[in-house]
């Protein structure tokens, strides 16, 4: 297992969701969303097709009211803890999830190895 150093906690504010690109692909594969103090790590393609981003533009993952995740092609919503889609064309399917490890001095690292699998 090779983990890698993703983001500090304090890198993504209460209620707001960040993408990463740990693969240095010239595109996120993986965002964080940080709300209600908890952090969780999904792989940024939407369930409905298997190459479909979620954002409309860099780091748009969120709702106006940062109360759930939107896909921007197919305005599907998921609930932020759990990644299942409560509303769209895959409704009841989920995001994957991406396993975080914070770390001392509030480091969030990822297993690389996971990533890859993408």
């Amino acid at each position: 297992m090779s983990k890698v150093f993703i983001a500090y906690k304090s890198d993504i504010t209460e209620g707001q969701a960040k993408g990463f690109d740990p693969l240095n692909q010239g595109r996120d594969s993986l965002f964080i969303v940080h709300k209600n103090g908890e952090y969780y790590g999904y792989k940024d393609i939407c369930p409905h097709y298997g190459d479909t981003t979620l954002p409309w533009k860099k780091d748009k993952y969120l709702d106006s009211k940062s109360d759930q995740i939107v896909c921007a092609a197919h305005g599907a919503l998921f609930e932020i803890r759990t990644g299942i889609c409560t509303q769209g064309p895959c409704k009841n399917q989920a995001l994957t999830n991406i396993e975080l490890d914070i770390r001392q001095h509030n480091e969030i690292w990822v297993d690389i190895t996971t990533i890859k699998e993408f």
